[in-house]
């Protein structure tokens, strides 16, 4: 994990200022939209174990894992100690920018989830007025001391992995300003970057889905009348005329 700063011992804690508290109430928004339209059994969530994006899911079974301590389960993101084919959604929200090994961590998420299984991650747009502030000022404290990753660049290694893109949004199009009021001042460049600078958005989410290739027989559908010509005569119906022709009289 990158160096940061005890200042911000974790993103959580960044999430509970005024700035993080602005990206916290976004990201919460999308995620309680787009996970109860998911359908399945068992849920994953990892990292950011006091932020429940799953609370608004139907799956019976919701839990996260980390290497924190509050997490249901404790882990190393990437190596994760569950079956292939085990779960059908997990999210990973800002996961792969503070990790040393994002690739690992998405290989282990598509081993771990189902054929046609959802994945859901969120990050910060490096391209963006809050990718500015970070390549600008310090990146010894949350969250700027992370690797923010290019959603085109995200999206390649999701292609690898066999994912496809299912859909996603931008949002917190607001400048990282660390004041309430001037925050709330800027709300109205939400309505207006999604209709104007809609890749723009200091945050990114991305809804992908894992396919998995495969093959069936197609079988013909065959004349019956035009093979019954075609094929030779049975054996039992040999034995019939053989039979017949010896019973016949010379």
């Amino acid at each position: 994990m990158p160096n940061c700063n005890l200042t911000a011992k974790s993103l959580s804690e960044w999430f509970a200022t005024p700035q993080g508290g602005y990206v916290l109430a976004r990201e919460q928004e999308f995620f309680d939209c787009t996970v109860s339209d998911i359908f399945g059994y068992n849920a994953l969530q990892l990292g950011l174990p006091g932020q429940d994006f799953l609370r608004s899911s139907r799956m019976p079974l919701r839990f996260s894992a980390g290497n924190q301590p509050e997490n249901n389960v404790r882990l190393c993101c990437s190596e994760l100690p569950f079956d292939s084919a085990s779960l059908d959604l997990v999210l990973i929200p800002h996961v792969l920018e503070f990790s040393e090994h994002p690739h690992q961590i998405l290989r282990e998420v598509e081993r771990v989830l189902m054929p046609e299984g959802s994945l859901i991650i969120s990050g910060f747009n490096p391209r963006s007025l809050w990718g500015l502030h970070r390549a600008l000022g310090r990146k010894q404290d949350y969250p700027w001391c992370g690797h923010f990753i290019t959603l085109p660049r995200l999206k390649d290694w999701l292609a690898l992995l066999g994912f496809e893109v299912a859909g996603g949004r931008f949002a917190a199009y607001a400048p990282p300003f660390r004041q309430t009021k001037w925050l709330e001042r800027c709300a109205f460049m939400e309505a207006a970057g999604d209709r104007w600078w809609a890749v723009s958005g200091g945050v990114y989410f991305l809804h992908a889905i894992k396919r998995v290739p495969g093959m069936r027989l197609i079988k013909p559908r065959w004349n019956e009348g035009l093979v019954s010509k075609l094929l030779p005569v049975t054996p039992k119906l040999n034995n019939k005329i053989t039979q017949r022709s010896e019973t016949d009289p010379q």
